[in-house]
């Protein structure tokens, strides 16, 4: 479940208030490169600055621009169980197809902790569930042992794995079948060669057709063009990521035109060098979709 190329979304400001019709563009944007899902509400959307109301707007203008053409996971965790089990149920009232959930971050669980996290929101809750280990911003690791005990639950189906260890990743998939998502665009490839079987992107904002097209080729065993690929989009992958998500893609897309470059404090815009490096990189990576 939740297999392939999908895209961790921005959500658009203008003037400080979310801007509905610049997501719309951005979900039709993205929609149109043929990516699987959306995942709006997670890091990538600034959520942690989010309100309970723009939270379900966005779910709700995603699931009507997606309408059965993609799934919409909602990133519905925060670091407290019973505030996590709210807006996850919240989503699900919704509609959603999923909802992604991060780690605690700030109380700094232990792994006994994070089963018992998991395991109450899986019971609580009647969607199926993406688990999301990004250690960097949480200061919790998921290990893979605790991965799999809680692949034990029907309705933990996936993780989304931003450790950026390819190690913890094998043996995540060694031990369960959990559906393993990459979370860093330049690790997508050598998890795929591993077992994985997709990624939650940021770079498929502007670079999803190219995506799948790498994960295409590497399935059907044409590992040159996948490798040759990844190597073409690699310099944009980490030209994203210069300084903290979702500066950088935000820079790019307005470049395009599709969003204001406005972030909420304590985020601001890139720097002026970043935004001629992603420029730059754009251009070199020869993407073949532009907004309409």
């Amino acid at each position: 479940m939740f297999e392939g190329v999908s895209v961790a979304l921005v959500t658009p400001f203008s003037g400080g208030d979310l801007d509905e019709a610049a997501l719309r563009e951005v979900v039709r944007f993205v929609l149109a490169q043929g990516v699987a899902g959306v995942f709006p509400t997670g890091c990538t959307g600034e959520a942690g600055t989010l309100s309970d109301g723009e939270r379900r707007r966005i779910w709700e203008i995603c699931l009507e621009e997606a309408a059965g053409k993609a799934f919409v996971v909602a990133g519905t965790g925060t670091n407290a169980t019973a505030s996590t089990i709210a807006r996850s149920r919240e989503a699900a009232a919704v509609g959603v197809d999923g909802c992604m959930l991060i780690s605690p971050y700030y109380n700094k669980p232990g792994q006994a902790g994070l089963l018992a996290h998991y395991r109450a929101v899986a019971d609580a809750v009647d969607v199926p569930l993406v688990l999301y280990n990004v250690p960097g911003r949480t200061a919790v690791n998921i290990v893979p042992a605790t991965l799999a005990a809680l692949a034990e639950h029907p309705r933990i189906v996936a993780v989304k794995e931003a450790s950026g260890s390819l190690d913890q990743a094998t043996e995540t998939m060694c031990l369960s079948d959990l559906t393993v998502l990459s979370g860093d665009d330049a690790l997508t490839l050598p998890m795929a060669a591993a077992g994985a079987r997709g990624v939650v992107s940021v770079v498929g904002h502007v670079a999803g057709r190219e995506l799948a097209a790498m994960l295409d080729a590497h399935a059907a065993g044409r590992v040159q063009e996948a490798a040759a690929l990844h190597r073409r989009l690699y310099p944009l992958m980490r030209s994203l990521f210069l300084e903290s998500n979702p500066g950088p893609i935000k820079a790019a897309l307005a470049g395009l035109g599709l969003v204001k470059n406005e972030l909420r404090s304590p985020l601001v815009p890139v720097s002026a060098e970043t935004e001629r490096e992603i420029s730059r990189r754009l251009e070199a990576a020869e993407l073949t979709s532009t907004p309409v």
